[in-house]
């Protein structure tokens, strides 16, 4: 081997090793450094918030510890990273979180341009606005001339713009970065209106002055699927992502919870069998355990349980299911099954 052919052959040979390197999947960094890195909001109640000592709990915060429950057989595996939305994006595209699950909402260039996969949607959500009460306003249609508090970097101020031009309604818009501040600013009076996701707004009701003097109006003006997000290009930790929401849907359409998941072992109906890793080895297509789905529902539980614990009619938030009951009970949820 000549001289001149020698380093074009080692550069071929670490090129192929950096390659091989940088190639590293995230199930296989995830199980590596032993925890999954979630990015979540910076406090929402019922979806991602934190209480005095730093405790995650939500609707999203439950689908990490789930994500980890399936990879690890430990709910708590799971450190939270809370981010604007303006830092969301950049902070899966980076590496810095391992999977988004942060009200965020599928749309088309988020799925296309930002080198990001939406695993499904764990809310079916749409825009809303909320008023005080006092302002005599009963329909957004009545907002002519208002000034309109949101957050900077979302789908909301689009949705504004289009809903007032449609309607012939001159507006103001006043946007800030953080969630909190846009709470702060509707609360001073510094706008009429606040508009974010329906969800949101019975959310951030909760931190207002006096909370019963405001009301969210009727108009959904959008849809906004709500969903976890991971990055494009590792199909296997989409995969881990996908299954696990997917199986805590299956899960409540087949009766299985944490509180019965170790009889439902042993229980004589197929799709069950199939899903708690009884009866076949569909753990090993996600690079998990065959038992991964029933670890995912005795750690965290089924659909129905994260969601009454988190923003169901019992909680503060009292959201009733709506459209995002299961699809037998006139909702929108369904799942593909594990078979």
């Amino acid at each position: 081997m000549s001289k001149k052919i020698l380093p074009l052959v080692l550069g071929a040979a670490m090129g192929v090793a950096a390659t091989t390197a940088a190639s590293a999947t995230t199930l296989e960094d995830v199980k590596a450094k032993g925890f999954i890195q979630c990015g979540v909001s910076q406090g929402l109640p019922g979806f991602s918030n934190p209480d005095a000592q730093g405790n995650w709990t939500g609707l999203d915060v439950d689908l990490c510890r789930a994500m980890a429950a399936a990879v690890f057989g430990d709910a708590s595996a799971v450190k939270f990273t809370p981010l604007s939305a303006k830092e969301r994006f950049t902070a899966l595209q980076s590496g810095e979180v391992d999977v988004l699950s942060r009200n965020t909402t599928w749309t088309m260039s988020r799925d296309t341009k930002l080198g990001l996969n939406f695993a499904g949607v764990n809310y079916y959500d749409g825009q809303g606005f909320m008023v005080r009460k006092d302002l005599g306003v009963t329909s957004a249609l009545e907002l002519s001339g208002a000034s309109v508090c949101t957050n900077t970097g979302t789908t909301t101020e689009l949705n504004v713009a289009d809903y007032f031009r449609a309607n012939n309604m001159p507006y103001e818009i006043v946007a800030f970065e953080k969630a909190d501040e846009v709470v702060a600013a509707y609360d001073a009076g510094r706008c009429d209106v606040y508009t974010t996701d329906a969800s949101g707004l019975y959310a951030q009701r909760l931190k207002l002055t006096n909370p019963g003097d405001h009301m969210v109006l009727s108009e959904i003006i959008s849809k906004e699927p709500l969903g976890p997000v991971v990055r494009q290009g590792d199909d296997e930790w989409f995969n881990v992502a996908k299954w696990t929401l997917n199986a805590m849907i299956n899960a409540e359409e087949l009766g299985v919870s944490s509180a019965n998941v170790d009889d439902m072992k042993s229980s004589d109906n197929p799709s069950i069998k199939r899903m708690l890793g009884v009866e076949g080895a569909y753990g090993e297509g996600i690079g998990l355990s065959n038992d991964w789905a029933y670890n995912v529902i005795k750690n965290v539980g089924n659909y129905e349980e994260s969601f009454n614990a988190n923003v169901g009619p019992d909680t503060p938030l009292g959201i009733s299911r709506g459209v995002n009951a299961l699809w037998s009970d006139g909702g929108f949820l369904y799942a593909p099954p594990v078979r």
